[in-house]
């Protein structure tokens, strides 16, 4: 009997230790995601949509929105919205001021949805890979 508790407690440190690997292995996966400031130190603004150029995105990286939540907002929207500036029905809308909003792999379009304000520029897509 002296024999099989002595086993057990080795596989149980063995596992013990699989799973603290594991756990270090997935945590290191998920932090190398960027945070990206829309508009750096302007914000949210009626530039936006130029202010991806030259940047990389990929899957699960952050967009910062910093905004007046009195005269602003963010929609996520579909190809269509982000073109005709329009909130299609089911569209999530954010109005904290500071909205953190992690991208998905592919397109991402966010718009203003105040009157006028997209079409006056307030409007990013983003391709994330």
């Amino acid at each position: 009997m002296m024999s099989q508790g002595r086993g057990s407690a080795s596989v149980n440190k063995l596992s013990i230790l699989w799973l603290a690997l594991l756990y270090v292995l997935i945590q290191s996966g998920t932090n190398d995601a960027a945070v990206f400031t829309v508009g750096d130190g302007v914000g949210w603004s009626f530039s936006a949509d130029s202010w991806s150029e030259g940047k990389s995105f990929r899957s699960g990286d952050e967009l910062v929105f910093n905004y007046n939540p009195d005269i602003h907002n963010v929609v996520e929207v579909d190809a269509s919205g982000y073109k005709n500036c329009q909130v299609p029905a089911g569209s999530r809308v954010y109005n904290s001021g500071n909205d953190h909003i992690p991208l998905d792999r592919g397109m991402n379009y966010f718009i203003c949805s105040f009157p006028g304000h997209c079409k006056g520029g307030m409007k990013i897509a983003i391709t994330a890979n």
